[in-house]
């Protein structure tokens, strides 16, 4: 008999294990979200089109090697040049082709483009009798420079500004990242507190039932009067209309989070956070740590330079419009290529070309564009002072908040502990008939509250704590600094 017993046990222990649901704590939801929510697949995408548009830029920098071709052919009548000058409509008959191989290069300190290039042209004239004249050129080596502009650089400010946009990405990422850390904690409390609602509005329920059973037994013997028992089975059924929505509740909370974390609809519960070892900082600590690490400072940074390119590329273009092209080179030309490339055959080949433009007189146009360009620049320093100050107020509120955070969360704690004791106590004394059934509500509605109010506190605790590292991109429980390097695992 006892053997029967232990192989129906064994029968049905698995099942109860598989129907136990799974406990995920506030870290393991955050390394969750942070690998595979949708928040954290829009941060990677976000982060590597900056990263590639920084690839390009550093790539613009190198030589690029070019292949054209542009072969064509005509069969058609068209009108052509005679030497009198008149025209004459002639059957043409017409292959030509192009082959030209290049390198191209910036050039960071001049601001114009250098290109290095050979060239092939081939025609061929097809005859009605069949005959073919056939014609070579060639540029066998050729270099050309080009500059747009005598007095502005883009590439120089370029230089400056395209690293700290690609810098200001990795950090953006990180940020990004701890923003998916605060997310996931509120929607983690919010569970969390929905599971508690449940768990407490479960055991009201079966209190309040028990307490209706006793009430009903007191009225039969004429210790009670109908008012009472009247509101004892009033507060059962609101009891359990509470049980309902908590039911409700939970269950809304618990689809947001899962779908937040891509557990499609898992059933799941909430483990309550292990206790942080609490740290003080201060808010000069807090503020250098932010300085260095922040992504908005590289922005104000980054702001101010492209106002003042903004500025030079208008000043540039006010006094004169210049652009210079010059080539330097060989070429040759021959009716049969086998004699195209004979040392005989080559003649230098040289073309310059300059293109001055100075304003006389235009009515103030360029001069209104310098002044609009020097009032987003000073526009832009006043809208960054004023980022600047509001930057450091943030944090220092947040320092300030976190500083008070411990306190209220052991008061809070110690309150929820006097609340249940004192509602254990009451329930105790109203059953042996001591108090009403008023000073038992009010324990339980208090007791309620104190719970509730542990909750909200403990998630501005962690909420606070997630507030505090996006801030700073500092990691207090690791000493260091939080890196792009460090929070990015491929």
């Amino acid at each position: 008999m006892k053997m029967k017993k232990i192989l129906v046990i064994l029968c049905f222990l698995p099942l109860s294990l598989f129907a136990q649901k799974k406990v995920i704590t506030l870290k393991e939801a955050i390394k969750k979200a942070q690998s595979e929510s949708p928040d954290f697949q829009a941060t990677k995408n976000r982060y590597f089109a900056q990263y590639w548009r920084f690839k390009n830029y550093k790539a613009s920098f190198l030589p690029e090697l070019r292949l054209d071709a542009s072969p064509s052919y005509t069969n058609s009548i068209q009108s052509t040049p005679q030497n009198d000058g008149t025209y004459k409509f002639t059957k043409q008959n017409t292959a030509r082709g192009t082959l030209d191989l290049g390198i191209r290069q910036n050039v960071p300190f001049t601001g114009g483009t250098i290109f290095v290039s050979s060239g092939l042209n081939a025609i061929y004239n097809y005859n009605e009798d069949g005959s073919t004249v056939k014609s070579f050129s060639a540029v066998p080596f050729s270099i050309s420079y080009t500059q747009n502009s005598l007095f502005f650089n883009e590439f120089r400010w370029d230089k400056k500004i395209e690293p700290l946009a690609n810098e200001s990405a990795k950090r953006d990422f990180v940020e990004s990242m701890e923003n998916i850390s605060l997310e996931t904690s509120r929607m983690f409390f919010a569970q969390l507190k929905a599971q508690k609602q449940l768990e407490i509005a479960s055991k009201n329920m079966s209190n309040q039932d028990t307490l209706f059973q006793i009430a009903k037994g007191r009225f039969k013997i004429g210790t009670i009067a109908e008012n009472e028992l009247l509101q004892m089975e009033l507060s059962k059924l609101n009891a359990e209309n509470e049980v309902t929505n908590a039911e409700l509740q939970l269950k809304l909370a618990r689809q947001n989070f899962s779908r937040y974390l891509g557990l499609e609809n898992a059933e799941f519960e909430l483990d309550f956070p292990e206790k942080l070892n609490h740290f003080n900082v201060d808010e000069q600590t807090a503020l250098e740590y932010a300085r260095n690490n922040r992504k908005a400072v590289l922005d104000f940074r980054k702001r101010r330079l492209e106002a003042e390119r903004n500025l030079a590329r208008e000043k540039g273009s006010n006094v004169l419009e210049f652009n210079l092209s010059g080539n330097i080179g060989t070429n040759s030309q021959a009716n049969e290529f086998n004699r195209l490339y004979e040392p005989d055959n080559f003649s230098q080949s040289q073309n310059v070309s300059l293109r001055l433009g100075i304003p006389l007189f235009d009515w103030g146009v360029r001069k209104s564009k310098v002044k609009i360009a020097q009032a987003d620049l000073d526009l832009a320093k006043v809208e960054i002072e004023n980022q600047e100050i509001a930057f450091e107020q943030e944090i220092s509120l947040q320092t300030l908040r976190w500083r008070n955070q411990k306190n209220t969360l052991i008061i809070a704690e110690k309150a929820k502990e006097v609340a249940l004791r004192r509602y254990d106590i009451t329930k105790k004394r109203y059953i042996l008939g001591k108090i009403t059934i008023t000073d038992l509500n009010i324990a339980q509605q208090e007791q309620d509250r104190a719970v509730v109010s542990y909750l909200n506190t403990l998630e501005n605790y962690w909420n606070d704590y997630y507030t505090l590292r996006r801030l700073t991109l500092f990691d207090f429980e690791k000493n260091e600094p939080l890196t792009f390097e460090s929070v990015y695992k491929e």
